[in-house]
């Protein structure tokens, strides 16, 4: 077979209308770091090597299919004007100055647009129009059914496994943020057709879940994987760790679509983060999956060093094209914010120590193991039709849009995308 034919087809997803909203003065969740993210792509090309879609908007019902609509009314109603006016509301959806989900002008403009993506995402997957699809908005993997949490207030990755799952009788997701993915192993507590598995620190650390022991309950029992870890985990012992267990999983459950969340705040150098991963370290989980030829939705996360960030989106779009990039930053509007080496890479931190004694992690590993040796594989989801989707209003509104998508090839910038 030719290198051409192996070649995935990557559609990537961006909307500049994801950078205009602020989460308030020293906040560390910055919306920004999607725009710095674009300019690399764009400044090194990689868009003319996929598919770029701007995400159709969706409707209240899409929000629905997951959050509850008292929480989703007053996500749409609430504003830094009447909030202290509906405080006791505040408190019960954990909203507001005292969380860590503050309330600021278009939050449920910000949520929605950014799970546009992902759902849009799955189903180009469903229809086959895409072997691998990239929303680097999305990944908000701490929002609950009626519950703000975590910087996140609509979950997009459950949203978009809930679209999956109308066409795939089994979705695996993954989650390589730092801190475990409750909102959405929480969803799938309970279900045999999603494995969640989350590769987080443990411990004294938001948001405090993610035990080995948590392995799901009645039919979802040993459908939940945690790889809880300690601080300073490096490139080798994470890449090695999680091949194992993913490569297990594959084998055991053998899902018809797979879901990456690659919250970029276990890299090295972040500020809440407290692994030390490299760009290639991070990016090997993407370059392991796709070895196994099955739909792939890449979805952000977390990240708190914006231009590191960045720079690891950036790469792991490259990964997902199997195109090199140059360790050498190309020009770009915001090239000054990665000086004064201009590099694309960033080094691990020397004097970050790794607590995962070698001991401990072989005794992990043998027990997740025995918990995912336990899954029971969910039986096929007879179905006479597909469900309902928005797959045609998709592709219409992107034909209407062509015309309004355009890069100016002569300095790579964007203009109108």
């Amino acid at each position: 077979m030719s290198t051409k034919a192996k070649q995935k087809k990557v559609t990537y997803f961006y909307d500049s209308d994801w950078c205009n909203y602020y989460y308030g003065a020293g906040h560390p969740m910055k919306p920004w770091r999607l725009r710095l993210t674009h300019e690399l792509i764009v400044g090194y090309g990689l868009y003319r090597k996929m598919d770029v879609w701007r995400p159709r908007p969706v409707e209240y019902d899409d929000i629905a299919a997951f959050h509850c609509k008292d929480y989703i009314d007053f996500l749409k109603n609430i504003t830094p004007d009447n909030f202290r006016e509906k405080q006791s509301k505040c408190s019960h959806f954990a909203l507001g100055d005292t969380t860590d989900c503050p309330i600021f002008d278009g939050l449920y403009e910000y949520g929605k647009k950014c799970a546009a993506g992902s759902i849009d995402g799955a189903i180009k997957l469903n229809h086959g129009d895409s072997n691998i699809c990239i929303n680097w908005s999305g990944g908000l993997h701490h929002a609950k059914k009626s519950e703000a949490s975590g910087f996140c207030y609509i979950n997009d990755i459950v949203l978009a496994i809930l679209e999956l799952l109308k066409f795939h009788d089994r979705v695996l997701y993954i989650d390589i943020d730092v801190h475990h993915g409750d909102g959405v192993e929480e969803a799938f507590y309970t279900s045999d057709r999603v494995v969640t598995v989350s590769f987080h620190r443990y411990g004294d650390f938001f948001p405090g879940s993610g035990d080995l022991t948590h392995i799901g309950v009645h039919n979802g029992r040993y459908h939940t994987v945690n790889v809880p870890l300690e601080a300073g985990i490096d490139d080798e012992n994470y890449e090695r760790l999680f091949k194992e267990v993913i490569r297990a999983v594959m084998t055991r459950y053998r899902p018809g679509a797979v879901v990456l969340q690659c919250g970029a705040d276990s890299l090295a150098h972040d500020r809440l983060g407290c692994f030390n991963l490299s760009l290639k370290g991070h990016g090997m989980c993407v370059e392991f999956l796709k070895t196994f030829n099955v739909p792939l939705l890449l979805l952000g996360g977390g990240g708190y060093n914006i231009r590191n960030v960045a720079r690891c989106w950036c790469y792991e779009t490259s990964v997902a094209l199997d195109t090199p990039i140059d360790n050498d930053i190309p020009y770009n509007d915001f090239l000054t914010y990665y000086g004064p080496e201009f590099n694309l890479h960033i080094d691990p931190d020397p004097r970050v120590r790794n607590d995962n004694k070698q001991k401990d992690m072989k005794d992990l590993v043998h027990r997740v193991l025995q918990n995912i040796d336990r899954i029971e594989i969910a039986p096929s989801v007879q179905m006479h039709e597909r469900p309902v989707d928005h797959y045609k209003e998709m592709i219409d509104q992107n034909n209407e849009e062509k015309e309004n998508i355009v890069i100016d090839l002569s300095t790579d910038q964007e203009s109108n995308i």
